[in-house]
């Protein structure tokens, strides 16, 4: 599998001020897969040190931080010395090692020719002991799920790939292709983005393999929370979790604390909220009012929508069948354009830190509102060929923004409202550019 990631290790690799790596993301979103690909096409050897479950080898982090003496100790484990440039040294799972994770900052200034990457949960590093994390000390990527282009290449469109790339910014994509990523764009929503998923999918086509992996994912996010977890947070992080589909299926998807569970209020409920934030399964989306920079500054973190870090897992956990994806039908129209915006999104977080939302009152709102550049520009998202826009009419009235984009099933089109087809999204920055 390609992952567009690999050029940016590629560009770690060569860089004079290498220090250690550190990639970040979900669990089972391919961080494993990705370093031992990059391991093995651009180094001579890879070493591959697994922390989860293995305390011989942390027992090696525990005795002190020498890095030299820790090297001969991992070399003499791998069977070989590890060498400086040409061995690429794998701590993978390294949030179970407190030590391990401080040992990076050791490695960058004492043995920075040594070319070490290793992996950790969102969720883990993050919960790392304060005095563990080698704040300053580290390069960081964070991986997600694979995006549309990405799923793309899965299934073997290089050549459709490159000539999408090559598209102008007000070139139409032409028909012979455009059903065919239309067709695509469905199954996408049907798998996701988990590498296993999509995996299986190309080489099964069984909707029952894909709905199995994607449970037993989904199962293991929820031993993830009570393994990692507050005790007393637990039942809160389940409830939350199992609300995200109901809450976005209203018409105002406004997430409210007290639709989560009967009783219990924004208070009861924060934490939980964040451990989930900072743990990279959902992503919030505060509300602003006024489009002004910074975005931030202008955000109300108390009016939100919580959308999930992938899209097939929301089908999934909202009991969705993929038939519904492939048929249309006026009971499925409503939580389409939820699904819809969720794909949106996740999109949207591999070009992006934050995006936001717009609403006046209850007279208009524009589904998301992002920051590109010195330029804030407004998203409406459609999940099929309705580009009929009433709220973002009435954003530009408001603010005139320099550009305003329209994300549909509709081919390329406009210019200052420019109509951005939803399978080609990953190329969002060739269009606000």
């Amino acid at each position: 599998m390609v992952r567009l990631l690999m050029d940016d290790l590629v560009k770690w690799k060569n860089k004079k001020n290498r220090k250690p790596l550190l990639i970040r993301g979900i669990r089972q979103c391919g961080k494993t897969y990705l370093l031992k690909e990059f391991g093995k096409k651009h180094y001579t050897d890879v070493a591959y040190f697994n922390f989860e479950g293995n305390t011989p080898l942390q027992e090696r982090f525990a005795y002190d931080l020498d890095v030299g003496r820790i090297l001969t100790e991992l070399g003499v484990l791998h069977g070989k010395p590890i060498q400086p440039s040409e061995t690429l040294l794998i701590f993978d799972e390294i949030q179970f090692c407190n030590q391990a994770l401080s040992s990076l900052k050791y490695f960058c200034e004492n043995l920075p020719e040594y070319h070490i990457v290793s992996a950790g949960s969102l969720l883990g590093v993050a919960l790392s002991k304060p005095l563990s994390f080698p704040v300053g000390k580290v390069d960081m990527l964070t991986l997600r799920p694979m995006n549309f282009y990405e799923f793309l290449l899965a299934n073997h469109e290089e050549m459709l790939c490159k000539y999408l790339q090559k598209l102008s910014r007000l070139e139409p994509v032409s028909l012979l292709f455009a059903e065919k990523l239309e067709n695509y764009l469905r199954t996408y929503y049907m798998t996701g983005g988990m590498p296993e998923v999509v995996t299986q999918w190309i080489q099964t086509k069984d909707v029952s393999i894909v709905d199995e992996i994607l449970k037993r994912i989904l199962d293991n996010y929820e031993l993830d929370f009570a393994k990692h977890a507050p005790i007393h947070d637990f039942p809160k992080l389940s409830y939350i979790w199992h609300s995200i589909p109901d809450q976005l299926a209203k018409e105002n998807s406004k997430f409210i604390f007290s639709h989560v569970k009967k009783g219990l209020r924004a208070k009861d409920l924060e934490d939980a909220l964040q451990w989930l934030i900072s743990a990279g399964l959902v992503y919030k989306v505060a509300k602003i009012e006024k489009p002004f920079l910074p975005l931030s500054a202008y955000a109300d973190q108390a009016y939100f929508k919580l959308y999930m870090a992938d899209i097939g897992l929301l089908r999934k956990i909202s009991n969705l069948s993929a038939e519904a994806l492939l048929k249309k039908s006026d009971i499925f129209v409503e939580f389409k354009g939820a699904l819809t915006e969720n794909y949106v999104l996740c999109e949207l977080s591999h070009h992006l830190e934050d995006a936001y939302y717009w609403k006046s009152q209850n007279i208009a709102e524009v589904d998301f509102v992002a920051q590109f550049g010195m330029n804030i520009i407004p998203i409406e998202v459609k999940s099929e060929r309705n580009n009929y826009t009433k709220s973002l009419t009435e954003y530009r009235k408001r603010f005139d923004p320099p550009m305003a984009i329209i994300t549909s099933m509709n081919n390329v089109s406009g210019d200052k409202v420019k109509n951005i087809p939803l399978y080609l999204l990953w190329k969002i920055m060739d269009y606000v550019g």
